[in-house]
């Protein structure tokens, strides 16, 4: 589920790491966005709207919308669309607009 190639782009990938999403083991590129990692395994809804709870997934993909808000590492309203993984990082769907802890 990744672009491999591409005629204009290139992907330079970093060390394969590991993190969770809710609770559930997964692996990434050290530096690819979250949203990219979580899309490449297979996770298409990355919250609900706070209003409809209507799914939403990976939009943008800049950081200007509020389609790709998850808690991580228990921060929550973290932009994954441009937050980078990292090695070991807990990643949670996000309920409503997010509490702090």
């Amino acid at each position: 589920m990744r672009i491999e190639k591409h005629p204009i782009l290139t992907f330079e990938k970093g060390r394969k790491v590991k993190f969770t999403y809710n609770g559930e083991e997964l692996e990434g590129f050290e530096g690819e966005p979250i949203a990219a990692a979580l899309h490449a395994a297979g996770v298409k809804v990355l919250g609900h709207s706070s209003v409809h709870k209507r799914p939403r997934g990976f939009y943008c993909a800049i950081g200007n919308c509020s389609s790709c808000l998850m808690t991580v590492d228990g921060k929550p309203n973290v932009r994954v669309c441009i937050e980078k993984l990292a090695d070991g990082m807990k990643v949670e769907t996000q309920q409503g607009k997010g509490d702090l802890i």
